[in-house]
């Protein structure tokens, strides 16, 4: 992996962990609730849950790839059209929305087996893999998988940390606008190296 792609993955690990989503949003809300130690479980579930899952979908798809070498195309195909259109979501989001959190707050186990029925954990899994593991081999699946546990817990743990303030924040629409702008523009400016490069 080239240092131009190591940097657009790991551009694309941030945007896709620190932008709203179901992750974030229970975290937010469960640190505004129970607070950030007692959260904490929740937010190690996320992350490790994630990065289980981006290196068991990468050994999956591998032994797809090879068995099949044109589904690779049409995985990045699909994949690359999913970025683009999660980044035009994001532009165009309109507020954060209320997510509630009752009772106590979500388990390590549970945050992790929710990446599994997370529809944004599957494409940005899927979307990372097929995009920035060129090679496909363990060792390239392995390092994306890295990335993503090294980017993500400090990316999602942000919203448990900041809780209610960063809802408030962004609950302006001069600055939710300007912050999903600018986590679209670098979502799209991630695609350059792999789609331009060699």
């Amino acid at each position: 992996m080239t240092l131009e792609i190591f940097t657009a993955l790991a551009a694309f690990a941030f945007v896709t962990s620190v932008t709203p989503g179901p992750n974030n949003l229970m975290l937010m809300a469960s640190g505004a609730n129970f607070g950030v130690r007692r959260t904490v479980p929740h937010a190690l579930g996320v992350a490790i849950g994630f990065t289980v899952m981006v290196l068991l979908v990468g050994v999956g798809l591998v032994g797809l790839f090879e068995a099949f070498p044109m589904s690779y195309t049409v995985l990045k195909v699909v994949s690359v059209a999913y970025l683009l259109y999660l980044a035009w979501k994001i532009a165009t989001a309109s507020g954060l929305g209320e997510k509630s959190v009752a009772g106590k707050p979500i388990t390590f186990l549970q945050a992790a087996a929710f990446q599994w029925v997370n529809p944004k954990a599957w494409s940005m899994a899927l979307t990372a893999v097929t995009v920035y593991a060129g090679s496909r081999s363990f060792e390239a699946v392995a390092l994306v998988a890295l990335v993503f546990g090294v980017i993500n817990l400090p990316s999602t743990g942000a919203w448990a940390i900041v809780g209610g303030q960063m809802k408030r924040f962004l609950t302006d629409p001069v600055r939710l606008r300007t912050f999903n702008i600018v986590m679209a523009v670098l979502l799209v400016a991630s695609l350059y190296p792999v789609l331009f490069s060699g």
